[in-house]
């Protein structure tokens, strides 16, 4: 599946050196927040240019179209989304891998690289989030006025519906009753040992929603 393509199946194609890189966990050949990936992608910039409507419609209808019918291993992997700097795309699908290392360490070590990714392109495609001891209020590790990734988005509103108070926080507070790992490729990831009912409830959240698909 390539931009400048007509190919209707999901192959790998040859780019550029990628710019940007999209990883969205699918469901049953269906990819869950479909919506919110695109809101999200529309946010996002290469070589900071905010990318192009012609790529946006093509990223929309190729997943539409070819994604239920297309020839790969794993309905419910990871469907991999790459620009490269020339502003052209290839789309395809990958195994979904667990992640080993749930520690708090672990966690914030990863998301540096998303922070780094935010930095460049305008969104992170992870971010941390966590909890106080009332599990009333939710904080968001992400800049005041910063566009939130898919997953992201997606919690806040969960929270919100669930009577959680959402906010934004610059770091996260090391004496937070709950840390959580906040993904498009993982969903909600509690941190091993920061455990907690609101992590819980926003992980068998992106469940259910996998769950529909």
């Amino acid at each position: 599946m390539c931009e400048k393509g007509a190919a209707e199946s999901l192959e790998s194609f040859d780019l550029a050196e990628p710019a940007l890189v999209c990883r969205w966990r699918m469901a049953n050949r269906h990819v869950p927040m479909l919506n919110r990936h695109l809101r999200a992608l529309s946010q996002r910039t290469v070589n900071g240019a905010p990318l192009t409507a012609n790529l946006l419609s093509w990223v929309k209808q190729h997943i539409e179209w070819a994604l239920g019918s297309g020839s790969y291993d794993d309905p419910n992997g990871v469907l991999m989304l790459v620009v490269d700097v020339n502003g052209h795309a290839a789309m395809s699908v990958g195994a979904y891998e667990p992640l080993e290392r749930t520690q708090p360490a672990a966690l914030v070590e990863r998301v540096a690289g998303a922070r780094a990714e935010q930095g460049e392109t305008g969104v992170a495609p992870e971010i941390l989030a966590f909890a106080d001891e009332s599990g009333d209020r939710l904080f968001l590790v992400a800049g005041e006025d910063e566009p939130l990734c898919g997953a992201a988005s997606l919690a806040a509103q969960l929270a919100e519906t669930h009577g959680i108070a959402v906010a934004r926080a610059d770091a996260w507070d090391p004496d937070a009753a709950e840390l959580m790992l906040v993904s498009d490729e993982h969903g909600v990831v509690p941190a091993a040992g920061l455990e907690g009912p609101v992590s819980a409830f926003l992980a068998q959240g992106f469940q259910t929603l996998r769950d529909k698909a």
